[in-house]
């Protein structure tokens, strides 16, 4: 049976032109991950992983290359189309969490269902029912700025899978967190990811959390490979989380 890719990259480049000189960043990306798999990307600083996480995202268009999300052909969308699909198909986690300070956690975790136009109780239930899937229930009413750092990454990683995506996208999701929390995060990512069938894509310089990847691929030169999870390239850059 033939299982539809979730991210289907062919031949991606993408330059950068500043005061007349263009600096090629992706030649000739060639990427492919399948419903369940918790993929992650490494790479040297500057090596084109946000650049690509972005073009992945919907928020940033190749120079040339095809690129297909759950199917569908980036190329073929237009602006509104491509922000549908980046609205009901992509969950993103971003290090700094990017939550609004002024909600509870259960309102941020709404968010996603609350732009789909969700009415508000169904909303918040099936919210709900992601805190309570990261260990959160009790927090639902608290204000985001009164939780931890792993706390914050919990209510990040229940808004991103509110939407019901296929595929998630997360820059460096344990980066501002400590070992724990990081290891934490990362079980209920893999643990949710794999259980309803989602695909993670991870970018992550963090060598601790690398257990929990089905794949980890390696971006640099503009170009991936795959490499062995026990020996990841030096630069890779692997640096320990900070401290919450």
């Amino acid at each position: 049976m033939h299982t539809t890719p979730t991210i289907f990259a062919h031949d991606v480049h993408k330059s950068y032109t500043t005061g007349g000189t263009t600096t090629p960043v992706l030649e000739g990306v060639e990427l492919e991950t399948l419903p369940g798999e918790c993929v992650f990307l490494v790479g040297p600083s500057g090596s084109g992983k946000s650049t690509l996480l972005s073009i992945l995202g919907c928020m940033l268009t190749p120079d040339r290359g095809q690129v297909k999300i759950v199917g569908q052909d980036l190329a073929r969308l237009n602006d509104i189309e491509r922000a549908v699909l980046r609205r009901d198909r992509i969950g993103f986690v971003f290090q700094r969490f990017q939550l609004i300070r002024g909600l509870n956690a259960l309102q941020n975790a709404c968010l996603p269902l609350t732009l789909r136009g969700v009415a508000p109780r169904p909303a918040q239930r099936r919210a709900l029912e992601l805190l309570e899937a990261v260990g959160l229930a009790d927090k639902a009413k608290a204000h985001v700025g009164k939780l931890s750092t792993g706390q914050c990454q919990r209510v990040a990683l229940a808004r991103a899978l509110a939407g019901d995506p296929d595929l998630i996208l997360a820059d460096e999701p344990t980066a501002s967190l400590d070992a724990q929390n990081g290891q934490e995060v990362m079980r209920l990512l893999r643990h949710l990811t794999s259980e309803r069938g989602k695909t993670a894509l991870v970018v992550t310089h963090d060598s601790r959390i690398f257990a929990f990847a089905d794949r980890i691929l390696h971006l640099d030169a503009g170009r991936i490979a795959e490499v062995d999870a026990d020996h990841p390239p030096a630069t890779a850059g692997a640096v320990p989380v900070a401290s919450s």
